[in-house]
């Protein structure tokens, strides 16, 4: 029998058929109880299939190399955060007056009087412009190493085509007439 997806499927007794709902019948344009049954049939037997694909799909190697890049990804995250929180923003800290540069904030309420952008957030709303330029910092760091990465491997790849294609072997034909020309000459 069709169902509505098209997909046509076998039924196997009625025990694999469900009852119709009550609603079901009370309009002429609704499914009768046995059509109620096989377009569930139908149902499970399409998310069989898209869990199938689903599976192929997981296990091909490039859903693979996506994983191990954004566990690499994650860990590269963490030393760029590293950098710029432990070594980068302390000296630019020290540039604007000593202050640890990631607690510049503006209270954005009478609330809001504590030192620290963790104390000052549990008093109320603030413009936490010191958090967002180490974030910024952070994203311009990364992209500027994606940046260089992307640009080596660009390198190497024109490098790779800029090598002349090594001759190709000679076919048997050339090899036989190659042959020919050579036993004809030493006749001659």
């Amino acid at each position: 029998m069709t169902a509505a997806s098209g997909v046509q499927l076998p039924l196997e007794g009625a025990e694999r058929q469900s009852p119709a709902p009550a609603h079901v019948g009370a309009c002429d344009h609704r499914a009768s109880g046995e059509e109620w049954g096989r377009s569930s049939v139908a149902a499970g037997g399409v998310m069989a299939k898209v869990l199938k694909e689903f599976r192929e799909f997981a296990v091909k190697g490039n859903v693979v190399d996506l994983a191990i890049g954004v566990i690499i990804g994650a860990a590269f995250g963490q030393i760029v955060t590293s950098i710029v929180s432990d070594l980068f923003m302390p000296v630019v800290g020290a540039v604007f007056g000593g202050l640890d540069f990631s607690n510049y904030f503006v209270g954005l309420s009478a609330n809001v009087t504590a030192n620290s952008l963790a104390a000052a957030r549990e008093q109320g709303a603030v413009l936490a412009y010191g958090h967002f330029l180490t974030v910024v910092i952070n994203f311009l760091i990364i992209a500027w190493i994606l940046f260089l990465v992307v640009k080596g491997i660009n390198r190497l790849r024109r490098n790779a085509a800029a090598e002349p294609p090594a001759p190709a072997a000679p076919t048997k034909e050339e090899i036989l007439l190659t042959e020919i020309r050579d036993i004809l000459a030493k006749k001659a």
